[in-house]
């Protein structure tokens, strides 16, 4: 049996509803593919159980932070099962009411697809073809070469695990690792990361992350760069790690180990081939306003791109883009200028822009501002463990080229400064602003 839509969305998470939403308004034809559930990683398995756990671990790190403040507090503990059946609780609608909004926007298929050719697509028994089809698949977890790396849990597995672990080890030093290892260690979990780089978060500004692990290690996370992994394998009382540094072989054992390293785009079972889609494997070759290369039926969104960081807010631009650039046959690239990202550990680590060696290659009169805010009224007012910020400065055009900022509300000052850049708000024009004092926000003029 074959069907003719006008757009086919392969994938029911942000860049598939950004699309959708256009695409249903205009009249067109929509069929809906969905293989797991509605609303796709960000809402059922990524940023959004995520920090239900990073609420938790922030309350814990204010409750310890309760003698400061002249409050007794008596033994604390969290109940990790009530935690994760919080967080169920809290996310249980999402794939139903996600599914309804898809099948209001156009005919919802559940199942596998698989390319059958330039147009075409097929789903269980069922044969779709259509003018437009856009890939919005995804990311999945980025597997491991590594011995035993099928005992290894996922980011998944640990936000539907009701067990807390006595001990656990991160294969990876990425976002992922930071953040759960940040949530483990203050509930009590002993936790070891380890990264092959020589730098946790290797894309991220250097003194920063310097910073934010030094922090991580105050909390008893126990951090190794630099090294190989050469093996995971089964323990009598759990999971043994062998891996090497410095020449020497290392064998820690845990209860859990737990896959750290990011996530890939989920585009290697869709038979690319058969569409005529250029591709590697995982990354599909596309024009910089989102059409396929090789097939321009084909458009791509979301983490199914390989060359945009895997935020959910890049995936709803890209999806809305692809719509508008499929009904008004344009070439709209998106913008990606001053777009704020967030490592969501307590405290948290945000950055926007250029790191500093970013920086120093393309800004030919740098001025670097450093601050420790932890010595400041408003940091010590809350007992701010970290916080800290640099901010980069082009002095020819007085504009703000990178910021990056841990604690003191950083997730949130964060967009000020991303506010800023993007619309060309010079640093002399933020400092001559007026903000309610005493606030976080009322620092950003003393960090230029």
């Amino acid at each position: 049996m074959t069907r003719e839509y006008d757009i086919i969305i392969i994938g029911g998470g942000n860049a598939g509803f950004g699309a959708s939403a256009p695409l249903a308004e205009a009249g067109k034809r929509i069929a809906f593919i969905e293989e797991l559930d509605f609303g796709g990683t960000c809402p059922n398995r990524g940023c959004t159980p995520k920090k239900v756990l990073v609420a938790a671990a922030t309350s814990l790190d204010t409750i310890a932070k309760a003698s400061a403040h002249g409050i007794s507090v008596g033994d604390v503990k969290l109940d990790w099962k009530a935690l994760i059946e919080r967080k169920n609780d809290m996310i249980s609608f999402i794939p139903g009411a996600m599914g309804d909004l898809a099948a209001k926007r156009g005919v919802v298929y559940r199942g596998h697809a698989r390319f059958t050719g330039r147009n075409s697509v097929r789903v269980g028994d069922t044969e779709l073809t259509a003018e437009h089809i856009i890939i919005a698949t995804g990311s999945k977890t980025r597997p491991l070469p590594i011995p035993g790396a099928e005992l290894l849990m996922t980011s998944d597995d640990v936000l539907s695990d009701t067990h807390q672990p006595e001990s656990v080890v991160f294969i990876g030093g990425g976002v992922i690792a930071l953040e759960f290892s940040h949530v483990y260690a203050r509930a009590g979990t002993q936790v070891t990361i380890l990264e092959l780089a020589p730098q946790l978060l290797p894309r991220l500004d250097a003194d920063a992350v310097a910073m934010l692990q030094a922090e991580t290690e105050r909390l008893g996370v126990e951090v190794h760069t630099g090294v190989g992994v050469n093996e995971v394998r089964r323990a009598d009382d759990g999971l043994e790690v062998v891996f090497e540094k410095d020449g020497e072989t290392i064998v820690l054992a845990a209860e859990r180990v737990i896959n750290g390293a990011g996530r890939m785009a989920n585009v290697d079972t869709l038979d690319l081939d058969k569409a005529g889609i250029t591709h590697d494997g995982i990354r599909i070759e596309i024009h910089p306003h989102l059409q396929s290369t090789s097939n321009p039926a084909i458009w791509v969104a979301g983490d199914a791109l390989v060359h945009t960081a895997q935020l959910s807010p890049f995936a709803t631009h890209e999806g809305q883009i692809v719509a508008r650039n499929i009904l008004t046959g344009s070439t709209e690239a998106p913008d990606y200028f001053a777009v704020p990202n967030s490592v969501y550990t307590v405290p948290s680590f945000a950055s926007v822009g250029l790191t500093e060696t970013q920086a120093q290659e393309s800004i030919g009169n740098l001025r670097v501002a450093v601050n420790d805010m932890t010595g400041w009224l408003s940091g010590k007012s809350y007992a701010e463990s970290l916080a800290w910020s640099k901010i980069l400065i082009d002095e020819d055009s007085d504009q703000i080229v990178g910021a990056h900022l841990l604690g003191h509300h950083a997730d949130d000052i964060i967009h000020i400064l991303s506010f800023a850049m993007k619309h060309r708000v010079s640093v002399s024009e933020i400092k001559s602003t007026i903000f309610a004092y005493p606030s976080f926000s009322s620092d950003i003029k003393n960090l230029l």
